[in-house]
């Protein structure tokens, strides 16, 4: 609970501490005094947007600090582990720094922190209810949130909204997956089909410069038939050819150089000339023995180089591009096997989940139902005392509908959830924001408060003028009933309502005045005298009438605590 509040240049407040107690911890003050300033403070404690025009004129800063004592078990202590930030006698100090500049400071302990972590955390500590949060009640995603607060089923809604958001994905994740199926399939017959042509090629790295040196060998077969016969009939042994005459000459050179043994080398080198031309002669003869002269051989050459040239233009400038674009495309063929694999598990995993999200909505649908005519009970027996002995209210559970006018499951649940109200005997239920009024609805936010504080872990309760629109016995009532949330809760009350006053367990007051041209909010714990002042200055405005300042002691001795 809060203890202690430190307040610095802030509004009109240049420096204040202001003690609280357990229980109720009524602030009461004049319009205009600066009650709305101490809200305004707290609510930089508890993570609210900063703003330097709250700076106190001609400083360059505001800081606001508190004390709050966090009891063993509370949630609170989790999140402070988590984020290795140590109590110290049960007890955090939190401080909030503002600067002219913009840029300010927020402090849990030493750590710094972020107005984020801050709101995570006191989100554990404090509920704040603002003058017109009453208002919050006409919406229905809140009546549902309350609800869900009060069935204990906050955690459970927010696993079925992550898990239906993921079926939500994965079920947009599927159609397009089978959009490109569609596709995938006659690409895949494509692939096949370009497979089927490279592999019935049966192509060879090096043939295409193999076959055009053939064609060119036999666009020219009969010129090149007719050098070889003159080639080789010029150096063969036969009809006097060059073979002949060099062995001759051999024979002639060899017994010269037996005689003269300067020639011998001259002998050697004839000799490799002659086996050098035998060798020639003899290649001559095994290449024409490897051409085929055929009638065809030509147009076969011609259409198999069609066909590479017609395969390049499908699927690369070169045989070896040919190969690779068919090992691709059988890669391709394979992980479009994967694809089906990925997709067929894909509808496994989405069948799974949303029998996981109706089993689940299924499961949240009942505890809102049986919680709901709970809450609505309470909620009744809560408004009788507070001036609404005929009042009907009634949390309706009924199933979510789409378009079709046919049931289905949302972010949330299966359920439709709305507050239903008769103020009046005889007057049919109707939704809260078609006849409620400011101050039903805050008498209405006053009881559902009551309720959950019963189970709500929370620590604090703050409620920025609760009073709106109510008086007389039904502000006694409302007072009675925050002095029993005071039991088992810490209450911060702003009013302007003596009724609501009387039942505090600590009264403070907000006061604004004027010293040497400047203008001060003092804050003070008022004791009983004071406190006879101060209610009899909320009944009539006269804080020294007989008659006021007796009522006010009357008022004080059947309610104050």
């Amino acid at each position: 609970m809060l203890e202690e509040l430190t307040i610095k240049n802030y509004a009109l407040i240049e420096d204040l501490v202001v003690n609280f107690d357990s229980g109720l911890n009524i602030l009461s003050g004049e319009t205009g005094a600066g009650k709305s300033i101490v809200i305004g403070a707290i609510g930089l404690i508890i993570g609210s947007k900063g703003d330097s025009s709250s700076i106190r004129t001609g400083c360059s800063e505001s800081q606001v600090s508190c004390v709050i004592k966090i009891p063993k078990g509370n949630e609170a202590n989790n999140w402070l582990v988590s984020h290795e930030i140590e109590p110290e006698d049960d007890r955090i100090i939190i401080r909030r720094v503002l600067r002219q500049t913009g840029r300010g400071s927020i402090f849990i302990q030493s750590v710094p922190c972020s107005r984020k972590d801050l709101e995570e955390l006191s989100s554990f500590i404090f509920d704040m209810h603002g003058q017109h949060a009453h208002q919050s009640l006409l919406n229905i995603e809140n009546q549902r949130k309350l609800l869900d607060r009060y069935a204990a089923v906050e955690d459970d809604v927010s696993k079925l909204k992550n898990n239906f958001l993921k079926l939500s994905e994965l079920k947009s994740a599927l159609e397009n997956m089978k959009k490109t199926e569609s596709d995938l399939v006659m690409e895949r017959e494509l692939l096949i089909k370009s497979i089927e042509e490279i592999d019935k090629a049966k192509l060879k790295l090096d043939e295409e410069s193999h076959l055009v040196n053939e064609r060119k060998i036999l666009m020219q077969h009969d010129k090149l038939v007719e050098y070889l016969e003159v080639c080789r009939n010029a150096l063969s042994e036969n009809s006097g050819g060059a073979l002949t005459s060099l062995r001759t000459g051999r024979s002639s050179m060899d017994s010269l150089s037996q005689a003269v043994e300067s020639l011998k080398p001259l002998s050697t080198r004839l000799d490799d000339a002659f086996y050098e031309i035998e060798d020639v002669v003899e290649s001559l003869g095994q290449f024409q023995d490897t051409i085929d002269f055929t009638p065809g051989k030509l147009e076969e050459c011609e259409d198999r180089l069609q066909l590479i040239h017609i395969l390049q233009k499908k699927y690369g400038s070169t045989i070896g591009e040919i190969l690779e674009y068919r090992t691709q495309a059988d890669a391709k063929i394979l992980s479009m096997q994967t694809f089906e694999g990925d997709r067929i598990r894909q509808e496994k995993e989405i069948l799974s989940l949303e029998r996981q999200v109706v089993k689940d909505a299924g499961g949240i649908s009942k505890r809102r139902i049986e919680f709901g005519k709970k809450l609505e009970d309470k909620i009744k027996n809560n408004l009788v005392p507070m001036g609404m002995p005929k009042a009907v209210f009634k949390v309706d559970v009924s199933l979510r509908e789409n378009n079709n006018h046919k049931p289905t499951c949302g972010p949330t649940g299966l359920d439709k959830i709305e507050y239903l109200l008769s103020p009046n005997e005889g007057e049919p239920l109707k939704p809260l924001k078609n006849i409620a009024s400011g101050g039903e609805l805050s008498r209405i936010m006053l009881s559902i408060k009551s309720v959950l504080a019963e189970s709500d872990s929370v620590l604090s309760l703050i409620f920025d003028e609760i009073d709106t629109g109510i008086g007389g016995e039904v502000a006694l009532s409302v007072g009675d009933h925050l002095a029993k949330i005071g039991k088992h809760r810490q209450i911060l009350c702003i009013t302007h309502l003596a009724s609501i006053a009387v039942h505090a367990d600590r009264h403070i007051k907000v006061e604004k005045n004027v010293v040497d041209g400047r203008t001060f909010t003092t804050i003070k714990n008022i004791n009983e005298t004071d406190r006879v002042s101060e209610i009899a200055r909320m009944l009539s405005g006269d804080v020294s009438g007989i008659a006021s300042l007796e009522h006010a002691r009357e008022l004080l001795d059947k309610y104050s605590s």
